[in-house]
């Protein structure tokens, strides 16, 4: 009996287009002979199965099963490739748990984390991971611009904390646009993360759960056209990614078991890839995306690519972990 499983895609961010390439990869490349995949766009005023043809039928969001032509559905598993809300700040992981369908990426209490910069930077402080210095706002609280630079230096970047796909993130040289940049920030967030610079190498680790084993993948080299990997250098090619990355083996050992630490003791599962940057020769961690781009122009197939993992083993496996 094949299990027929959802696979997420959209959500309710600027990153929507983008999940769905990464979820359609995900319907072609899912087994047919073992699986019966279903797209399932999850949309800020609705939920949908879209047929082969086009034609949408509406989620029972009671208990997430679909009436295609007099045929409740029900499913075994939800493949999540949602990127920013619901799928990757817990908000979808927390329904699915409660109405007790099994999903691949991480539970809902890591996704909230990770999703939150400056909380997921605190968490990990104890266990000596490096980061940039960092200055936090809040909506409403006064941007007191000296203090700041006092704090985090020029040049620095003002981000959205809680936004993926580099949405909302300003590189400020001059303090004069410091405060512009907090508010191009505070229209993706209600909350700001202010960083020094780190000059240095940038590199992209992904781990996952594979065949029962934490397996951290070859490490991808990113190099920006841009001033740093913007939304245009993730999407629109304006960037070179390299795997394996042209880094020493010591250091490529350094990030993958950061990188792999990170994923155990936050008792993470699915697929994550963590960003780093070799400042003055020290991996500093940067952030972590607990739901990866799968698209063609994504890093994580290409790194399982590398590893010599078929899409198909790679997305069959986090089905099978997940069920």
């Amino acid at each position: 009996m094949k299990k027929k499983i959802a696979i997420a895609m959209g959500g309710y961010s600027s990153e929507y287009r983008i999940s769905i390439n990464s979820g359609n990869m995900v319907y072609k490349n899912l087994d047919r002979a073992l699986y019966e995949p279903y797209r399932v766009h999850i949309m800020q005023k609705e939920w949908f199965v879209v047929a082969d043809d086009g034609t949408p039928f509406p989620i029972n969001k009671s208990n997430f099963t679909v009436k295609i032509n007099d045929n409740v559905i029900v499913f075994d598993c939800v493949f999540n490739t949602i990127h920013g809300t619901p799928g990757e700040n817990g908000l979808l992981q927390a329904y699915l748990n409660l109405v007790g369908i099994p999903q691949t990426s991480c539970d809902f209490y890591q996704a909230a984390l990770t999703f939150n910069k400056r909380d997921l930077i605190s968490v990990l402080k104890p266990y000596g991971i490096k980061a940039a210095v960092n200055y936090f706002l809040n909506k409403g609280d006064e941007v007191k611009v000296d203090e700041i630079i006092t704090r985090v230096g020029l040049p620095c970047f003002v981000k959205a904390n809680k936004a993926g796909s580099s949405f909302g993130i300003t590189k400020v040289k001059e303090a004069n646009a410091l405060e512009q940049a907090t508010k191009v920030a505070f229209k993706e967030d209600d909350e700001v993360i202010i960083e020094s610079f780190l000059d240095g190498i940038e590199v992209s680790v992904g781990v996952i759960t594979y065949k029962g084993e934490i397996l951290a993948l070859p490490v991808t080299e990113i190099i920006s056209e841009n001033e740093f990997f913007d939304y245009e250098a993730k999407y629109l090619g304006k960037s070179q990614e390299i795997t394996p990355a042209r880094i020493s083996a010591e250091q490529t050992k350094e990030v993958q078991d950061i990188a792999k630490l990170i994923y155990s003791k936050l008792k993470m599962n699915g697929f994550t890839r963590s960003e780093f940057i070799f400042h003055n020769n020290q991996a500093h961690f940067i952030e972590m995306n607990t739901t990866p781009g799968l698209s063609e122009a994504s890093i994580l197939p290409q790194q399982a690519a590398a590893a010599g993992i078929s899409l198909k083993d790679l997305f069959g496996s986090a089905v099978e972990a997940a069920i």
